[in-house]
């Protein structure tokens, strides 16, 4: 979900992909957020039977962490693509295959012929969700399992959950901000919760979901210091904090006493029934 985007007016937003992966700051992201979950993601992996030979699919996949953790898990008798609408951060030939493809507007890949198909944070941005995760179905075979894995920030909206202090309150108040540029966005802030019923209705059976939630740490630190600074142009123009607020809380999280958190990844899969494909449309 590349691109940038023009911030409107609050009777007319503006829609794109906020976190887009055209700045520095993604490179960031995506090394902080593989620290975080790329444990979690991994577990799913091999509890729903990755192994060598399977034939993965990994959706929206921003970084290489990923395509490289299943490139190892399948061995030289399997296949991992990674698709991304931008997919500048991939390494192509490390083991995995790049394409570029859009997961709402183009059609799937190899249909029905996946043993795995993944995608984390991504359904959550994506103006078609519904067309999106039937493609990620339809590109399974019988029996193949579709992992989706998304935040509920609505769900926990708070940076953090002690607001004993100014810093704490402040970092609360930049949270909000960001959650407002991404509804002005598009993003679904609910969309976690939606997804064992959204994995049903594209046909799936043997649905089931976990959450995981990070409190603290270098990490969650880290990550919100490139997700303030990726975003501080829209924040600025959209009247929604200012230069002082924004070098402030930057400070505070490198002074290392915030106990930062994030919102709750909702991670849900769901199986491909042989006797009833999902359909696409």
């Amino acid at each position: 979900m590349g691109g940038t985007i023009a911030l409107g007016g609050e009777s007319a937003p503006a829609r794109g992909y906020l976190l887009d992966n055209a700045r520095a700051e993604a490179g960031e992201r995506f090394v902080w957020l593989a620290e975080l979950f790329d444990g979690v993601t991994r577990g799913h992996f091999d509890r729903l039977g990755v192994r060598a030979g399977s034939r993965c699919w990994e959706v929206g996949a921003g970084g290489p962490g990923i395509p490289e953790a299943l490139a190892a898990a399948v061995g030289p008798t399997g296949h991992v693509l990674a698709t991304d609408i931008d997919p500048s951060w991939l390494k192509a030939g490390d083991g995995y295959e790049v394409r570029r493809h859009d997961v709402a507007a183009d059609p799937p890949p190899e249909p029905g012929t996946f043993d795995l198909v993944h995608a984390r944070l991504v359904l959550a941005h994506v103006p078609d969700r519904a067309r999106a995760l039937a493609t990620m179905a339809a590109a399974l075979r019988p029996g193949g399992w579709l992992l989706v894995e998304d935040a509920d920030t609505a769900l926990q909206p708070l940076a953090c959950l002690d607001g004993s202090g100014p810093a704490q309150r402040r970092a609360n108040r930049l949270r909000d901000a960001v959650r407002e540029l991404l509804m002005r966005c598009g993003a679904d802030l609910r969309y976690g919760r939606t997804l064992p019923r959204a994995l049903r209705e594209v046909g799936l059976v043997d649905v089931a979901a976990a959450g995981s939630f990070p409190v603290g740490g270098l990490a969650c630190d880290r990550l919100e210091a490139a997700t303030i600074r990726h975003v501080r142009g829209e924040l600025l123009a959209a009247g929604l904090a200012d230069d002082a607020e924004i070098d402030a809380h930057l400070a505070a999280i490198h002074a290392g006493t915030l106990d930062l958190t994030l919102a709750p990844l909702i991670s849900a899969w769901g199986r491909r029934p042989a006797e009833h494909p999902p359909a696409l449309g």
